[in-house]
């Protein structure tokens, strides 16, 4: 492992805070994707019916 000396623990929670919040974006941005395309599908299924 790399020798950080006396700032490791500062890196070292840097590093996951980091990873942490680009997990969680992932996982929101990819579940605001799956509602919107189930909200599309809905209104092109509509706009179908309709004609």
């Amino acid at each position: 492992m790399l020798e950080l000396g006396k700032y490791t623990d500062a890196i070292l929670s840097s590093w996951t805070i980091t990873l942490g919040l680009l997990i969680a974006l992932i996982l929101v941005t990819w579940r605001r994707s799956v509602q919107v395309k189930q909200r599309l599908d809905a209104a092109e299924e509509r706009a179908k019916q309709n004609d």
